[in-house]
């Protein structure tokens, strides 16, 4: 009879219940991904930024130019006070921090920024760069 008894071990549910919670975090990291940027060229005449900000306004954007990067941030609170609730006030806030290193050839005087839909587009003009100047080579002394 002795060989049926089993030892009762009141943590061995714990590991499961881990396992679910680790999953079910993971899989929220998942879902909440960090906002597209895109960047690319337009016939080597402009460099264009294209940053997806569904969650932000106009008004919560800022644009800048610093020591040779485009510098987008976004930043957003939120603030409601509820005297019928329990709770004296509820506060939310997200923000977006991007920093692009621009080209030697960046015209920063002229970048335009939009925002539309959603989407931060920035458009960086490009100036031809001067060609390399060939160096005649001679013979003798």
């Amino acid at each position: 009879m002795a060989r049926n008894l089993v030892r009762f071990d009141p943590f061995a549910g714990f590991d499961d219940i881990r396992k679910q919670f680790d999953e079910g975090v993971s899989r929220m990291l998942r879902m909440r991904a960090l906002p597209a940027t895109d960047v690319w060229t337009e016939d080597d005449n402009k460099l264009v930024v294209a940053a997806h900000l569904p969650e932000f306004s106009e008004k919560d954007i800022s644009v800048d130019v610093d020591k040779g990067a485009l510098v987008i941030q976004a930043e957003r609170h939120e603030r409601e006070e509820d005297k019928k609730r329990q709770y004296v006030l509820r506060e939310s806030s997200s923000s977006f921090y991007r920093s692009i290193a621009l080209p030697e050839q960046a015209d920063d005087q002229g970048i335009a920024a939009r925002f539309k839909d959603g989407v931060l587009t920035v458009e960086v003009p490009l100036k031809k760069l001067p060609s390399p100047k060939k160096v005649p080579i001679t013979t003798g002394a």
